[in-house]
């Protein structure tokens, strides 16, 4: 069997965003005069940030709003960004194992990367900027033997990379939304992965 690689998702999986990206969705209210709800876009966090704020913006303002949230984002969403429970342990037990880890996600990379310096989370690999299928090249392209999400998207990912999908239970999706699309094992948190890593790696051995 190839090295164990372990793909884990960043906003809702590994950290909890909420605050920051609320916080990045206020100051660019204020700086363009379009209201923003931020409360209610990190309730749906996990598509691209083009598809959040095409319900804020008209299409001629889309791209615009992009380039200044990312602009704004350094100086608001880190800080008040916090590791999920378990995120760590979690990232750890894979290397007490002998594996790798990565983080494929929506976000930019440059941007996620800002989130795992500060909060000093042990991963070896980024892929940024893919979203549900598209993250299947990246997983693919690192030799992934699983992948770690929140997000039926994420379930997308892992089964169009051919690589069981586990999903937690911590962001928009429900646990029965996630094993329905097709999560081969559902937790209710981080917490639980380190106890569950060997029956997981067990599936992928099973293909």
């Amino acid at each position: 069997m190839s090295p164990l690689m372990v793909g884990f998702d960043l906003d809702m999986t590994l950290v909890d965003s909420r605050p920051g990206i609320a916080a990045a969705f206020r100051a660019l209210t204020a700086r363009t005069g379009v209201h923003v709800d931020g409360e209610l876009a990190v309730s749906r966090l996990g598509p691209p940030l083009r598809t959040e704020l095409a319900h804020w913006f008209p299409p001629e303002r889309l791209e615009e709003a992009v380039t200044l949230y990312r602009e704004l984002y350094p100086a608001y969403a880190i800080t008040p960004t916090v590791p999920m429970p378990g995120a760590e342990a979690a990232l750890r037990a894979v290397h007490a194992r002998g594996g790798r880890t990565m983080v494929v996600t929506a976000k930019m990379g440059r941007l996620a990367k800002l989130h795992l310096d500060h909060l000093g989370l042990p991963v070896d690999e980024l892929a940024g900027d893919v979203f549900a299928e598209q993250k299947a090249v990246a997983l693919r392209e690192h030799g992934a033997t699983l992948y770690v999400g929140d997000h039926v998207a994420d379930m997308a990912a892992a089964r169009a990379a051919g690589i069981p999908g586990v999903a937690v239970a911590t962001g928009p999706c429900s646990a029965a939304e996630l094993a329905e699309a097709g999560a081969r094992v559902v937790l209710d948190d981080l917490v639980e992965f380190p106890r569950a890593l060997d029956r997981i790696i067990g599936l992928a051995l099973e293909g």
